[in-house]
């Protein structure tokens, strides 16, 4: 029993699944304050970045500050590849197709895999290794709308490849801080200052202040980015459990899901055959991916439990009830 809940406490799928429920959540009204108030893009990211002190501060609570430069180190390099992409994506989308730069920033998980499986040397079996195929075909598809296929390559190429490559490495970099044994607290917090330290530049993206604006848009933007930040907690704390190649495209793929759902339900929004196929992808890969992880974690936990009877019973191959 004492091996089974110390595996439960150390997993990441109920983060993962937390994670996909703020994210589902959040993606589905997220648009609400820009579409319907006129509310700009960038005082939305203000609005996300002060929120973000929220989880943060719940986060420090029982737990300590790591002071070492490597935890300072890995701690900015998370959040200013997180916010800095999300600025950039705020000017990539003024002026390029959506529906050429959504799919593009959808790639940002195969980077994480890559990086995670040749800088971490992750391993991880054929059978996760489809699901995580699936899963990245699920985010792309997701991604795609229809266009008229007339845009040309420019700046906001240029931006939508810095963005998809900057969100790729903040996530092999919250697992690369969670095996130095950096605590998640602490990862947090310094996204939450290099959020905040990003803020000025957002707030001069937007060409000021939106004081003007109805008060039902800084408070639905308020409500929606508390989603994403309180999500962006629980993503850290996924990482610092799990491998990246397999946490990253499990939740990229399912927080979708849970929107196109919610899209359905609320906005009587039907899905497109792109997002109907990306649904059936999403759910099978991840479902192979958690299925895979559970059984090394199985195994992993016969091979400790082996010894274990040995010494206490000098019958090795008899497992213990």
């Amino acid at each position: 029993m004492p091996t089974t809940v110390s595996r439960i406490s150390r997993s990441w799928i109920p983060y993962a699944g937390l994670l996909v429920l703020f994210w589902g959540v959040w993606g589905a009204f997220s648009a609400v304050p820009t579409s319907d108030y006129g509310y700009p893009d960038g005082m939305v990211y203000v609005v996300w970045s002060l929120t973000m002190i929220i989880p943060a501060v719940a986060a420090l609570r029982g737990n300590r500050l790591d002071r070492r430069p490597i935890a300072v180190v890995y701690g900015l390099l998370v959040g200013l590849t997180g916010a800095g992409g999300q600025l950039l994506l705020f000017k990539a989308l003024t002026i390029g197709p959506a529906y050429l730069i959504f799919p593009l920033i959808a790639l940002s998980p195969a980077i994480t895999v890559l990086m995670a499986m040749v800088l971490l040397r992750e391993r991880i079996p054929r059978l996760a290794m489809l699901g995580a195929v699936a899963a990245l075909v699920a985010v792309v598809l997701f991604s795609v709308s229809d266009g008229d296929g007339s845009a040309t390559g420019g700046t906001w190429l240029l931006l939508a490849i810095v963005v998809c490559v900057a969100w790729g490495v903040q996530a092999y970099f919250m697992r690369k801080a969670a095996t130095v044994g950096v605590n998640d607290a602490t990862t947090f917090t310094w996204m939450t200052i290099s959020g905040l330290l990003l803020a000025p530049i957002a707030i001069w993206m937007a060409g000021g202040l939106a004081l003007d604006a109805p008060w039902q848009a800084p408070t639905l933007a308020a409500v929606t980015q508390l989603l994403n930040a309180v999500g962006a907690l629980f993503l850290v704390m996924a990482f610092s459990r799990g491998k990246a190649s397999i946490v990253a495209p499990t939740t990229n793929a399912l927080a979708p899901v849970l929107t196109v759902i919610l899209s359905l339900i609320v906005y009587q929004k039907v899905p497109s055959v792109y997002a109907t196929i990306g649904i059936l992808l999403a759910i099978v890969g991840s479902t192979l991916m958690v299925y895979a992880d559970e059984k090394r974690g199985e195994a992993a936990a016969a091979n400790v439990a082996g010894p274990v009877t040995a010494d206490r019973g000098g019958a090795p191959d008899v497992a213990v009830p």
